[in-house]
């Protein structure tokens, strides 16, 4: 990330994990573009089009989303007058850590030697596209070229995983499925009693009893674990973790396949389930991420328009305490479950995570998440949880991201503020230099793949 110079033990310490390999345990990058190799189309659906980061900005002024090509047939973008639209509208960006991945990506990665202005759009555009079709950026020399070690992506329960197959069969670099299950376990989302038969045919196992059911679940996670996943995910709307006799499960069980369930059965259903996810965990190895926090699709229109994902989602408060009591009282002792928690609430991180972490051996801390994800955020976060949680409870850090060639990006920021972080450690007295040292390729890249279990055991 392109920022003020590091300077002194901060450069030194910058210096030594800069060039580590990257580890991206969890993200969102689309699988078909590895095991289809094509190049990457254009810079407007490369680097705009996909970035909620970019629209929601340019939305918050009034900028129309069709305009940026967003739920516009690909037949009917116009690319260039897409990203001249974005350069008029880079100003917007100032401040933000977004302009600092795009200015990375631009003159770093991409290597685009002109500054992007209104003006040099054209050129910009241009130079872009000549890097496109260079066959070092098809998307499996890319990865190479970036230095990425191991690639997660994130795959819902009943996606066929043909792309993973596929990559598997016929292609070296390591990139790994990940279960997000939440289609079939959280009843409040569309369609759950169609996807609940889907999952049956998928699977070849009835779902039509709860037995049935959580076999067929089993089945998907032993699926997933054969293409190389290490880890499932879950996005928790409203964190509420319960554990109910059979009858009752049961019962709502039914319910649900009729869809039929009130807001607060499903809730409990929900959270039900998830303590049914870390007892399959604990006994597949599976890393279990919990996402808290997001209050999705907050505009009304847009989300009608536009579908779910177009920048309305906004962070909520969380009680991480008694929203995980009854899975950590069923399943946090259990030297093989491993959980990692991601929050959007950071009045969260030094009152109720930083302990919890530095208490239950199943827990780790993910790093600073979406709207957190930010030169200041990393601050905030070690200066919040270290005290309490130690560095060996974190979980590293991820880029959660869409845009493939924002990867190094988003892991140069993470490495500047490690380095900075510890450099005020040892200015303060609080480590010695060489613990500085041994510690800053743990947080670059080490404590990820410890987290997720990505090295062979």
């Amino acid at each position: 990330m392109t920022g003020h110079p590091l300077s002194g033990l901060a450069a030194a310490l910058y210096d030594q994990i800069a060039p580590l390999p990257i580890t991206s345990p969890h993200g969102h990058c689309d699988p078909a573009w590895f095991a289809e190799d094509t190049p990457f189309p254009d810079p407007a659906s490369l680097l705009i089009i996909p970035d909620h980061y970019v629209f929601r900005m340019l939305y918050s002024q009034g900028v129309r989303l069709e305009d940026l090509g967003i739920g516009v047939p690909d037949a009917d973008r116009d690319p260039r007058a897409i990203f001249q639209r974005f350069a008029d509208n880079w100003h917007l960006f100032l401040g933000t850590p977004s302009r600092g991945w795009i200015e990375h990506t631009l003159y770093r990665t991409l290597g685009v030697e002109t500054a992007l202005t209104p003006q040099t759009a054209t050129t910009v555009y241009d130079a872009i596209a000549a890097r496109l079709a260079d066959p070092i950026w098809r998307p499996r020399a890319a990865f190479a070229h970036l230095g990425i070690e191991t690639l997660a992506t994130t795959d819902m329960a009943l996606d066929p995983l043909a792309a993973h197959t596929a990559l598997a069969a016929d292609w070296p670099g390591r990139v790994i499925p990940t279960f997000r299950p939440d289609d079939v376990l959280n009843p409040a989302k569309p369609e759950f009693a169609t996807n609940v038969a889907r999952l049956a045919e998928l699977t070849g196992i009835q779902t039509d009893t709860f037995a049935g059911y959580l076999d067929a679940l089993r089945a998907r996670r032993h699926a997933f674990r054969d293409l190389g996943a290490t880890a499932t995910d879950h996005d928790v709307p409203d964190l509420h973790t319960t554990w109910m006799d059979r009858t009752e499960i049961e019962g709502l069980f039914a319910t649900a396949r009729t869809g039929h369930l009130s807001h607060d059965q499903a809730v409990r259903f929900y959270g039900h389930m998830l303590c049914e996810m870390a007892q399959m965990s604990a006994e597949d190895g599976l890393v279990m991420q919990l996402h808290v926090g997001s209050r999705r699709s907050t505009n009304p229109l847009l989300l009608a328009r536009f579908g779910p994902d177009k920048g309305a989602d906004i962070p909520v408060a969380v009680d991480w305490v008694r929203g995980l009591e009854a899975l950590l009282s069923r399943c946090g002792n259990d030297p093989r479950f491993r959980l990692i928690l991601f929050t959007l609430d950071e009045s969260t991180y030094a009152r109720e995570l930083a302990p919890m972490v530095g208490h239950w051996p199943c827990l780790r801390l993910g790093p600073p998440w979406w709207f957190h994800d930010s030169p200041n955020g990393i601050r905030r976060y070690f200066d919040r949880v270290v005290e309490t949680a130690g560095y060996f409870n974190l979980a590293g850090f991820n880029d959660d991201t869409r845009a493939f060639l924002s990867i190094p990006a988003r892991h140069d920021m993470w490495r500047r503020g490690v380095a900075l972080h510890l450099a005020d450690q040892v200015g303060e007295g609080a480590l010695a230099r060489a613990d500085a040292e041994r510690l800053a390729p743990l947080l670059a890249r080490d404590l990820a793949r410890e987290a997720y279990r990505l090295d062979p055991t």
